[in-house]
């Protein structure tokens, strides 16, 4: 005679713990007011767009979350390298090689597009890069569209009071106790 429980299995209750560690978080970080270098901002970065900080990260899935910085025209670099940094672009055609220092890109670009090249060099060189890094969110300024979305402020977690859903839910545990 077989044993049987009302308990799920293993795999079943474990099944909403899965899909929750694999749904995306987004993060946001203020590149201006932060003091860490554009490479250390950059590797964190990474870090995030992997999924590296879940306990479910695999090289081959995309786990990562999304990422929101902002003040990127406020971007610190160590040294000279804002001078003398150059970035090369190449069409495969003979004389075509083209060379543009940081500080002429944060002119013509602005400090978004010097983060996105710093945190595409760090990401793996793989068929996931250019998923990962669409999920990179620049703006020079402070404002910006994601204001609801934004879960994981300076690493900690944010809970914005002015969400509809948000509302909802604060109400529903009030009535619930």
């Amino acid at each position: 005679m077989y044993f049987q429980s009302n308990q799920p299995s293993f795999s079943q209750s474990h099944s909403c713990q899965t899909r929750l560690a694999y749904s995306r978080t987004w993060h946001y970080i203020d590149v201006g007011t932060d003091p860490r270098p554009l490479g250390r901002i950059a590797s964190s970065i990474a870090t995030f767009l992997m999924g590296k900080h879940k306990p479910i990260w695999d090289p081959s899935t995309d786990c990562g979350d999304y990422v929101v910085a902002t003040g990127c025209r406020d971007l610190q670099v160590t040294g000279r390298k804002r001078y003398q940094k150059q970035y090369y672009t190449h069409n495969t055609r003979p004389g075509s090689l083209k060379q543009m220092s940081m500080d002429q890109m944060f002119a013509k670009w602005g400090g978004g597009e010097v983060l996105k090249k710093a945190v595409r060099g760090m990401l793996p060189k793989n068929r996931l890069r250019d998923k990962r890094l669409a999920r990179l969110k620049v703006f020079e300024g402070t404002a910006h569209p994601y204001k609801e979305n934004i879960v994981k402020f300076a690493g900690r977690t944010h809970k914005p009071g002015s969400g509809a859903v948000t509302q909802a839910v604060e109400a529903a545990k009030t009535i619930s106790s």
